[in-house]
């Protein structure tokens, strides 16, 4: 379109240090990560839901190499994470990460889970072999650094 250089990347739930806490307009991990720090039980709704996260290093690099490679104009790229865990695993580790807290597992209003968009994880093969791209962080350490980032910052980001 008007002659520029165009690829898309599709993202999962990318996270990392800097992304929003205090509301869930960016991801609900935000809100399970405010959440410990300020010692309150995270509400798992469902919690057997499989996910996979994008750490946001990998994402940006993502961007760069596609942005920087002609080959990839006009393609569409799946970005996702190394590890696919459900809600629940996912709220164990960060509690356990944290080196306290607990979660609360809920069961689905009607309402509510009629949005609920199920399993979504992605296959990230095609920019894989297209351009080697591959995530280097994985869960438990994208986990780490973030809740390290927000101890330190909390009150900036609340």
């Amino acid at each position: 379109v008007y002659g520029l250089r165009t690829a898309a990347l599709r993202l999962t739930n990318t996270i990392g240090p800097r992304m929003r806490i205090k509301d869930a307009r960016q991801t609900f991990v935000g809100v399970w990560i405010r959440q410990l720090l300020q010692g309150e039980p995270l509400e798992v709704w469902g919690g057997k839901q499989l996910r996979d996260f994008t750490d946001v290093g990998d994402a940006v690099d993502a961007f760069l190499l596609t942005a920087s490679d002609p080959k990839t104009e006009g393609q569409v790229y799946n970005l996702g994470g190394p590890d696919v865990v459900n809600l629940e695993q996912l709220a164990k580790l960060m509690v356990e990460v944290h080196g306290s807290g607990r979660f609360e597992v809920k069961e689905f209003p009607a309402e509510r889970h009629a949005i609920d968009i199920g399993d979504y994880y992605s296959d990230f093969t095609r920019i894989q072999q297209q351009l080697g791209w591959q995530p280097r962080h994985g869960l438990r350490e994208t986990i780490e650094k973030t809740l390290a980032f927000y101890r330190e910052h909390l009150p900036h980001y609340l």
